[in-house]
């Protein structure tokens, strides 16, 4: 808990009612193109369950079978990757929470008791992580909202828009980054009930538990934040409404000239994707099928975890010296 003690890292910080506190779509656990956590479809109250082989492999891992644990790995690490990417709002920090999250994760493999999915399980702790971080954001420790964000929007806009062979990549990248500083404007309650429920479309079923909260308090904490989100976006989004001023393509140069992107190595665009997961351009042409507000928080690509984070701590379980396999 941020200024005490840390918690249990199986127990997130409990919300009270009414004030629920913390993507992509990921098999077992959230339902793409289906229910979200305002439906009342398959949302009576309890998680959904274990899938199908998972009891079974997660008793292997606690076991000491290497290849059993690197599979329960493989299983969660993309998706709370990209938890922790809407989180935090950038890379280096994501990563650096995905590798402390994955050991956690590890650690605590053997209180896992298959009353919801193995993925719906690992959430919870990666949120009771991120949610507790004395780490913050550019906009928590500029105290920037929403209000605030949107009269910078204007800032060096453009009067006409950005034109050359590069301008649809960048126009792409400004919207992924521009995006991911919205959900920063929102304090980290309000910004991960709108995760779970607009990005990863989990039912309030299983984000109520993943949240310690229940499904009715979830959903009318959610409520709340997707009429404001649905606020800005309409007042200020031209991708939303094309009434409103702000552009993509105007927002380029200001965005190059104050290093908010990068041309020769988007931080976004060019990130590495999960095999067969969407890329940037899939995900684009998703957002534009899908005509709302919250399609621009969706329309990320499939993001891959890094690497070198995730192999560090798969040799780590291969050394022998990782406490679940002693």
């Amino acid at each position: 808990m941020v200024g005490g003690a840390e918690p249990d890292d199986t127990e997130p910080d409990r919300v009270g009612p009414g004030e629920a506190g913390a993507g992509d779509g990921e098999p077992g656990q959230a339902r793409p193109g289906g229910a979200g956590a305002g439906d009342t479809e398959l949302d009576g109250g309890a998680p959904s369950g274990a899938g199908a082989g998972e009891a079974e492999l997660v008793a292997r891992a606690i076991g000491g079978e290497v290849a059993a644990v690197e599979a329960v790995l493989r299983r969660v690490q993309d998706p709370l990757y990209r938890l922790a990417l809407r989180m935090t709002g950038n890379r280096a920090d994501a990563e650096d929470a995905t590798q402390e999250i994955l050991l956690r994760v590890l650690t605590h493999l053997a209180t896992w008791r298959a009353e919801a999915a193995l993925l719906t399980w690992a959430y919870r702790i990666g949120l009771n992580h991120l949610l507790n971080q004395r780490r913050r954001s550019p906009q928590e420790r500029g105290g920037i909202d929403l209000e605030i964000f949107a009269n910078s929007l204007l800032d060096g806009l453009a009067t006409a828009e950005h034109r050359g062979p590069e301008a649809e990549l960048l126009a792409t990248e400004v919207r992924l980054q521009c995006s991911q500083a919205m959900l920063q404007c929102l304090d980290r309650a309000e910004r991960v009930g709108f995760v779970l429920a607009e990005v990863f479309e989990l039912s309030s079923a299983d984000a109520a538990w993943i949240l310690g909260t229940t499904p009715e308090a979830y959903r009318k904490r959610l409520q709340r934040t997707k009429a404001r989100l649905g606020r800005f976006l309409t007042a200020n989004c031209g991708r939303v409404d094309t009434r409103a001023r702000c552009r993509c393509t105007r927002r380029i140069t200001a965005a190059t000239e104050r290093g908010r992107i990068d041309p020769n190595r988007p931080a976004f665009t060019g990130h590495p994707v999960t095999p067969g997961g969407r890329d940037a351009t899939a995900a684009e042409r998703q957002m534009v099928r899908l005509h709302d507000a919250a399609a621009v928080f969706r329309a990320h690509p499939d993001y891959a975890a890094p690497a070198e984070k995730v192999e560090a701590v798969a040799a780590l379980v291969r050394s022998g010296r990782f406490p679940l396999l002693e």
